[in-house]
């Protein structure tokens, strides 16, 4: 006896024949490689890429720098990291459900406004047909034909109105959808009833190009806000989207969804934890900076604990799963995000508050247009004519641009200057700054550590040799610094990396150990280091320091004199943000703290009235960039940084942060100037409309021209 599944179980659940065909598409992968600069990196890493066995097809897109891979089925994809490590490239998985590349609106409101554009020009020439004197049936035939041109493009372009002016009635508000919309329905409609009843004049080229100029500034809106994707969702990208589990049986691959608490489950290196756990066995190094934004390795052996997003670098882990899915650290900084993202959504532009003003205001002078017109002429038809040009005529087309247009044109000026706006509020934030804050690691040093002494050349030699073979950050700059010496590195034998302790091999005879202090027996010193011993002599040190990001000394003196508070948060040591504090003269930082740590410093800044600027390149800075009045982030940063901030700076150079504040100041004058254009436009057009002197065509010039002043006013920042 059989059961029948309900409709929507039944749906939910793939049938076997559809499960063996998406067995044998394969999948698809998706790994962020921040390394990318230019056609040539794209070519060498689809080369690699694609050169792996099992790949079938590898694909890389530049602007958001990831790479996607269609594998064959139960392919892993740590063998893309090793392959793309090995050639110099650096590369994450992320989790190719948790991203969502499509932007649905943006191509709805650019098909609205190409269709709204050629039906306005179409009928326009129609239109010059009757304006050259086109009588009887000839004018009635140019109307209908424009009326079965205009009716279908208006019912398709105008939807965005229209929507959002009925979201706004059934919630008894008015917003600056509603007298759009209205202004676009009757404009219609009347020029419909005229055809219908034979009248000289119809309007549906004043409603079209309505519609056109309206739907202009809403794209530019749009695509100044494109770039800002949820933070949260790309943090959620970086988690493990699938995982290696051990069972009795051996090795599985399975969607990181399915582990439980207790599973077991195996993580190579490169390949991030997806689970927070305890280590079972193996001894690695851990970057843990997604939590910490500290660039130091940490060593971690069996009863280690293990957070979700931490990166293994030098040797595989097995991790028992102490937390699986939403409990994760990495989803609750994901939920952390998300929280700071809202509140940073009810930002009011000026464009915003000028609305509430605006929108009742037309539909009185509407209103009262059409009393004072019928009580005086006793006329509906004119007295309606009257009002629909003064709903045209005080559209807020001028006010709907104002803010866009100037916020493209500002976004074209710094692009060239190598920073990228995400966001059309951005600069108006920007230009309320009175708090900047900054991380260390990433933003104002490069990240990377750099040798700054060592105990001779011979040593250095050495050193590089054993450094060469290591995949640590310290072992790496010893072994780039010894080539930049131009030293020739000695053969090392019997080579082997032991994680958490150092690399060690032999050498003339003699054992060799380039490491941590703890494991050669030196006396553990101030700052970052590792050490060399030869044979038993006695271990030499080498000394690494961070470098200051180009630009940062000149950034950090121009706020000052601005008058502008300047902070340092950092999750780093307390001596190396102290140092770092030091050399720009910041004289207010703070180390060693957590995301949230760092969260709740900003919002008790923003509850104290202040206005702060962001600027952090990593995932532990996410939330406090989401939660900043205005943010910022270099490129080199992780995705979710990028995404969280509303600026972008695309050089290592931070004097472009002094651009921006440049352009926001000047961004700002132009938005007032243009509510300064529109009303004054205002000023001379309603008295006209209300007098009856201008119909709904000469309205919509009237509009038209209104709305070009202000793009060219927004031009002017090109200058």
């Amino acid at each position: 006896m059989s059961v029948a599944a309900c409709p929507g179980c039944a749906a939910g659940s793939p049938t076997p024949r559809l499960a063996k065909r998406r067995e044998a598409e394969g999948v698809t992968l998706r790994f962020s490689v921040p390394d990318l600069h230019c056609a040539g990196c794209i070519a060498e890493v689809e080369r690699v890429a694609s050169a792996i066995p099992g790949v079938q097809a590898a694909r890389v897109n530049l602007g958001r720098k990831r790479l996607t891979v269609q594998a064959a089925p139960g392919f892993a994809e740590d063998r893309v990291i090793e392959a793309l490590a090995r050639a110099g490239r650096r590369a994450q998985t992320l989790n190719a459900d948790m991203i969502d590349d499509v932007d649905a609106e943006g191509r709805k409101l650019l098909a609205a406004l190409a269709v709204s554009g050629f039906a306005m020009m179409n009928v326009m020439l129609l239109s010059v047909s009757v304006w050259s004197g086109a009588e009887d049936t000839m004018r009635e035939l140019l109307h209908w034909v424009s009326a079965a041109i205009a009716l279908p493009a208006i019912a398709f372009s105008a939807r965005p109105f229209f929507a959002a002016a009925w979201r706004a009635l059934i919630h008894r508000r008015l917003n600056m959808d509603v007298p759009i919309a209205v202004a676009i329905a009757l404009a219609a409609g009347m020029s419909l009833y005229e055809v219908a009843y034979g009248g000289r004049h119809a309007w549906f080229d004043a409603a079209l190009s309505l519609t056109f100029f309206l739907l202009l500034g809403r794209y530019l809106d749009h695509r100044a806000r494109a770039a800002a994707r949820s933070a949260a969702a790309e943090l959620s990208a970086l988690e493990s989207a699938r995982a290696v589990r051990l069972t009795a049986a051996g090795e599985e691959i399975v969607e990181a969804s399915e582990l439980a608490i207790g599973d077991l489950v195996r993580v190579a290196p490169g390949m991030r934890a997806p689970v927070d756990g305890v280590v079972e066995t193996g001894e690695a190094d851990l970057d843990r900076s997604h939590l910490t934004g500290e660039t130091r390795p940490e060593a971690v052996a069996p009863g280690g604990a293990v957070e979700s997003g931490a990166l293994v670098l030098t040797a595989p882990l097995t991790i028992r799963a102490a937390a699986v899915g939403a409990d994760t650290s990495l989803r609750r900084m994901a939920s952390m995000v998300e929280a700071a993202e809202a509140g940073r959504a009810r930002y009011a532009s000026l464009a915003d508050r000028a609305a509430k003003v605006y929108a009742p205001l037309v539909h009185l002078l509407a209103l009262a247009a059409f009393i004072g017109w019928f009580w005086a002429a006793g006329d509906a038809r004119l007295a309606l004519n009257v009002a629909v040009a003064v709903l045209i005529i005080t559209c807020p087309c001028a006010l709907g641009l104002a803010a866009p247009a100037v916020a493209t044109a500002a976004a074209g000026a710094l692009f060239r200057r190598g920073v990228l706006l995400k966001n059309g509020d951005a600069l108006e934030k920007l230009a309320e700054v009175d708090t900047v804050i900054f991380d260390k690691t990433g933003t104002l040093t490069t990240g990377a550590p750099r040798l700054a002494a060592h105990p001779g050349a011979e040593a250095l030699a050495l050193a590089g040799a054993l450094g060469a073979q290591s995949a640590h950050p310290y072992a790496k700059a010893v072994a780039q610094a010894a080539r930049e010496a131009g030293l020739n590195l000695p053969d090392i034998s019997d080579l082997r990396e032991l994680p958490g302790r150092g690399v060690e091999g032999a050498h003339m005879g003699r054992t060799v150990r380039l490491g941590a202090a703890a494991w050669l027996g030196a006396e553990e010193a101030e700052g970052a280091a590792v050490w060399l011993q030869v044979g038993e002599e006695a271990p030499q040190r080498f000394a690494f320091e961070e470098t200051l990001r180009e630009g940062a000394q000149s950034l950090v003196g121009d706020l000052k004199s601005r008058g502008l508070d300047v902070l340092l948060l950092s999750g780093d040591a307390p001596g190396a943000v102290a140092r770092c504090a030091d050399a720009l003269g910041i004289s207010e930082a703070e180390a060693r703290l957590t995301p949230e740590a760092k969260l709740a410093r900003i919002t008790a800044l923003a509850n104290a009235g202040r206005k702060t600027l962001m600027i952090g390149d990593g995932l532990n800075d996410a939330g406090a960039l989401a939660a900043a009045h205005v943010s910022a982030a270099p490129a080199s940063g992780l995705d979710a940084a990028r995404v969280a901030a509303e600026i972008v700076l695309m050089r290592d150079d931070l004097g472009a942060v002094t651009a921006a504040f440049e352009t926001a100041t000047s961004a700002r004058r132009r938005i007032i100037e243009n509510f300064r254009i529109a009303g004054v436009y205002n000023l001379i057009a309603i008295p006209v409309a209300l007098a009856g002197f201008a119909t709904p065509f000469l309205a919509a010039l009237a509009m038209s021209a209104s709305s070009i002043t202000v793009s060219l006013n927004a031009a002017r920042l090109n200058r």
